[in-house]
């Protein structure tokens, strides 16, 4: 009978145990990390995690932070929503992490915010677009810039540097990344004299757009804006070769991944994409981040990789300048942002918890994505 209490003890004590996290010493100041290490956008997640691992590798190696060492406690989205609030609640509740970072795709970010600002726990978002984010409270932050810029700049970039009046515009209706960027570049694109000939709607995971396309191709539009993720987006673009469509097509940062082109191939010559980041920027600094990052993970960084290391340099910077690790002295810090120099460019926190920056417009064309142009704010 004493052995079997003793058993029972042992199994409770273990079961508990067993869901209480990692918990920081106070050598140590532990970081949240949310991000879609599996599912539809799992390149994104991934990407983001590889910026994050080496900015943390790097402030460790020079000595930490307040003299602590930096630790990521991540948690994986599966690219859905629910899940994001799920990971979120267990970083705040389970490990009591001081900050957290993520996610990549804003209805995640949406709907782990609200978790975030009701603990009072800064969140930094790596690359979430969409203007609401950080509508859901003053803990709430970005790195990236938001679609009401990036809309505009895919508007001028076909009025003004395509030369093109009539557009169609196909977005995913379950993505508020993605009807948020429809909605802004049609805006512009009205207002510089564009005519938004046709639009049609699909949803995540969905594989054949023919019909879609079949009705757009009806309307002739000069170019075709897709504003989803890349993997829906390669597979429009190929649909529409096939179905004579040889306009020019466009979309955001969405696109940003090795998948696009692994799945479009071809196709996607004479498209153009809106981006954060390109790794053939010749500046010093932006150099030196491709060679540390290639050395520790053997492919190019794209975007996502770049904004998650930003966003892990912009929360060590306001922890030090914070000097201690309360979370409104971190907000406070990080509201303050001002002039960063990271490898996205120059950022500046504005009054709303956004980040003031450039965007870059890349195209595909012989198969690899090529930079044209830098459009600052």
């Amino acid at each position: 009978m004493k052995k079997h209490c003793v058993f029972l003890f042992l199994l409770i004590f273990l079961i508990a145990t067993q869901g209480c996290g990692r918990k920081e010493n106070q050598n140590e100041i532990l970081i949240g990390e949310y991000s879609s290490l599996t599912g539809t956008t799992a390149t994104f997640g991934l990407s983001t995690h590889h910026g994050l691992m080496l900015a943390f590798k790097e402030v460790n190696e020079a000595g930490g932070v307040l003299g602590k060492k930096m630790i990521l406690v991540t948690e994986d989205t599966q690219s859905k929503p629910e899940e994001a609030a799920t990971a979120v609640t267990k970083l705040i509740t389970r490990d009591n992490v001081k900050a957290v970072i993520g996610e990549v795709a804003s209805s995640r970010s949406l709907a782990a915010a609200p978790i975030c600002q009701a603990n009072k726990i800064p969140m930094v978002s790596p690359a979430s677009t969409n203007p609401e984010v950080t509508k859901k409270g003053d803990y709430i932050f970005r790195v990236c810039f938001i679609d009401p810029f990036q809309g505009e700049v895919i508007a001028k970039f076909a009025a003004n540097s395509l030369k093109l009046k009539r557009a169609a515009i196909l977005k995913d209706v379950k993505n508020d990344y993605s009807i948020g960027l429809a909605q802004f570049f049609e805006h512009t694109f009205t207002q510089l004299g564009g005519e938004i000939v046709a639009a049609q709607a699909y949803s995540e995971g969905d594989t054949d757009f023919r019909a879609q396309l079949t009705a757009l191709k009806s309307t002739d539009p000069q170019l075709i804006v897709v504003t989803g993720y890349y993997t829906e987006a390669a597979l429009i673009v190929k649909q529409a070769r096939e179905l004579n469509m040889n306009m020019p097509m466009l979309g955001g940062d969405g696109w940003d991944s090795v998948k696009l082109l692994e799945i479009g191939g071809e196709a996607l010559n004479g498209t153009y994409y809106t981006n954060h980041f390109t790794p053939d920027d010749t500046s010093a600094l932006v150099k030196s981040f491709v060679a540390k990052f290639k050395s520790n993970f053997t492919d190019t960084p794209d975007a996502m990789a770049a904004l998650g290391y930003d966003a892990a340099l912009i929360l060590f910077d306001a922890i030090k300048r914070a000097g201690n690790t309360d979370a409104a002295k971190i907000r406070d810090a990080l509201a303050s942002t001002k002039d960063f120099i990271g490898v996205t460019g120059r950022i500046t926190i504005d009054k709303d918890r956004n980040a003031r920056k450039s965007a870059v417009i890349l195209a595909i064309d012989g198969g690899k994505t090529h930079y044209l142009e830098t459009i600052q704010p």
